[in-house]
Order: structure tokens, then sequence, then C-alpha cells
């Protein structure tokens, strides 16, 4: 069994000069105003249209992310409309193989506290629970299930993969919902990382978040 906490990797370059840029480009064909643009013109452009609340420029530009969570979080990912998902199937992936390291992977909760005596006792029931579900599709396995068949025992802690495309209007409302306080503990974690690397290299499309 390994445990594992959550990441994530920006599947591409994110250059922000080019993205504004482009944005731009787009952008003032609405005012057919492409005669302004400058060197410095694209941050002063992307900037009011954000203030202005047109949204529907940033749409030209998208991001990639793939990010390495728990199936539970995925659910709630996946939720969001305008976006294109790749994600690890459990009904072709048999983890009983070598290129698995013959172990489930499961995703370490974020809210179950070292100091606190309750979560000790709550985290050692979730390991105990992980080990137990790791053996038993195990057996199934060598029973001759299928992985689609033993599947079926697999739980929202199970480690997963998903590629993420979103445009960057979608970005911003995604992050919108899944840092608030009222999201899940564990869509705010994996959530609240991507967005510190979008704040530092595209700042001028996310820093008011």
């Amino acid at each position: 069994m390994n445990i594992i906490k959550p990441t994530y990797v920006i599947e591409q370059e994110l250059n922000e000069s080019e993205m504004l840029k482009a944005i731009e480009r787009a952008g003032r064909t609405c005012y057919k105003s492409e005669n302004l643009v400058n060197e410095e013109s694209a941050k002063k452009f992307v900037t009011n249209i954000l203030k202005l609340g047109h949204e529907s420029v940033i749409e030209h530009e998208k991001i990639t992310v793939r990010i390495i969570c728990d199936r539970g979080v995925t659910h709630e990912i996946v939720r969001h409309r305008i976006a294109s998902y790749s994600q690890e199937s459990t009904r072709y992936c048999n983890y009983c193989n070598d290129r698995f390291g013959k172990e489930l992977t499961f995703i370490e909760p974020c809210f179950f506290s070292s100091d606190n005596e309750e979560d000790k006792k709550n985290k050692q029931i979730w390991l105990d629970t992980m080990a137990m579900i790791e053996k038993n599709y195990n057996m199934l396995i060598e029973n001759g299930a299928r992985p689609e068949e033993a599947r079926a025992i697999l739980p929202n802690s199970l480690k997963t993969e998903i590629v993420v495309t979103m445009n960057l209007r979608a970005w911003r409302h995604f992050f919108k919902l899944r840092i608030d306080k009222s999201a899940h503990p564990q869509i705010r974690e994996i959530s609240n990382m991507i967005l510190d690397e979008f704040k530092q290299k595209l700042p001028t499309i996310f820093c008011d978040l």
C-alpha cells in the first residue's frame, strides 16, 4: 500500500506575455481598435476588460493541468462543464501489475490533524480500511475477476490522475468555487496549490482571486 499527497503538473509553458497578446488581438476585434496595439498595450487591455467583467475575451487562451488526487476530488472537478478531461481508468488499470508496483496508491486526507487524538484514531481507521481494500482487491484479481469487476470495492481515496484543460475564464470560475471555505477540504487543498502557481506565472489573469 502506498500513501501519497496530492500534487499537479502544468502540462505547458505559461508565457503570460504571449497569452496576453493573443487575448488582446482577439479582444480588440470587438472595437476595431487593432491600431492601438503596441509592445506595452496587452497587459493594460486585459486588466481593463477583467475589471469591466468582459471575461469572454480570455476564453481564447487555455491551460492544461495534470492533477494527481483522489477519485472523490475528481468527481467534483468533472462537474465543471466547459473543460476537457482525460482520467486514469479503474476499468482498464490492473493495480496488481508490476507497472503499479503491485499495490494500490491512496491520497492522504488533509483533514486528519496529527495534533488531535480523535483525528489520530480516525486516520488509523482510514489506514486499516485502505489496507483491507488493497488485500481484497488483490484477492479478487487472483480469483479471476477483471479489473472492471474488482474496481467495485475501490474507495474515493484511491489515487487517480486526471488531465484537465480549461480556458482562462473557466479556470477563474473553477477557483472562485473551489477555494471557497464552503468547498470540500481536499479540493480546496489542490486548488490552492494550482492557483498559487497561476498567480505567480499569470498575475494579470489570476492575481485578484
